[in-house]
């Protein structure tokens, strides 16, 4: 795993087909610290992941993203992985005729990881463990016929062979049960150390029962409008989003006067 590798968002604005989504994000995700982003629907939170993970469909009109202090605007997809970015997906897509174990192989071997096939099998099957999954699972094909649960799971498993340096999580809790909220915030857990940056990106307060982040922060309106510690978790829990609002709403009356 690459060691000191921060994620940097500086003031970053984006679109999407023309549509202003970003309006200055700036967000710094440090080795060993887990971040939380909150906020109501179309705040720009999922924006603001596929974007750094630089979905062509996201255009980037200002700021910067950097990881280890090098900027990945002007790379590829795939090139930010390379660099130690993961994104687990909100919508994890389905791919017939790769099994789950063949295309964890050829990710590690795509970031230049490729172990001998006994090595990756151990490695694969103890986090498959950790996840409490069915060992079957990694020879059906990538997400087919998976449960929501089950995609999630892949998610993390994914994330626990590829050994990220940061890793954003988009909603993974989202169409889970609570049940599997435990077991994949168990995976989380067993990985966060002080090598690895996370960003958790979510709705709710439940998966942050179990994963207790270091920070948190409130999106809306394409910024984010609070940052503090766990205790905004409860805030939210207690009075949804309207205070966020009304805080955002007296600052520019403030500001107007």
């Amino acid at each position: 795993m690459a060691q000191g590798v921060a994620l940097e968002i500086d003031e970053l604005e984006a679109s999407v087909e023309d549509k202003a989504i970003l309006r200055g994000v700036t967000l710094r995700v440090l080795p060993g610290q887990v971040h939380a982003l909150m906020g109501p629907n179309g705040s720009g939170k999922s924006t603001l992941a596929n974007t750094v993970a630089g979905h062509p469909r996201y255009a980037v009109t200002a700021g910067d993203i950097r990881l280890g202090g090098r900027s990945i605007l002007e790379d590829s997809p795939d090139e930010r992985a390379r660099a130690g970015l993961f994104l687990a997906f909100q919508y994890p897509v389905e791919v017939p005729g790769v099994t789950v174990a063949n295309f964890l192989h050829s990710a590690l071997k795509a970031r230049g990881r490729e172990m001998p096939f006994m090595e990756f099998r151990r490695k694969m099957l103890e986090k498959v463990q950790l996840l409490e999954w069915d060992e079957a699972m990694v020879r059906r094909y990538l997400n087919e016929g998976f449960s929501g649960g089950e995609k999630k799971r892949n998610e993390i498993l994914q994330m626990a062979m590829l050994d990220p340096a940061v890793a954003i999580l988009d909603e993974t809790d989202s169409g889970l049960d609570i049940d599997s909220i435990k077991i994949v915030s168990n995976g989380v857990n067993a990985l966060r150390g002080p090598d690895l940056g996370v960003l958790i990106i979510t709705h709710y307060e439940r998966i942050l029962r179990y994963i207790q982040p270091d920070f948190v922060h409130v999106m809306y309106e394409g910024r984010i409008a609070h940052s503090g510690g766990p205790e905004i978790v409860e805030q939210i829990e207690r009075n949804g989003y309207d205070w966020i609002r009304e805080e955002v709403q007296s600052a520019a009356a403030g500001g107007n006067a």
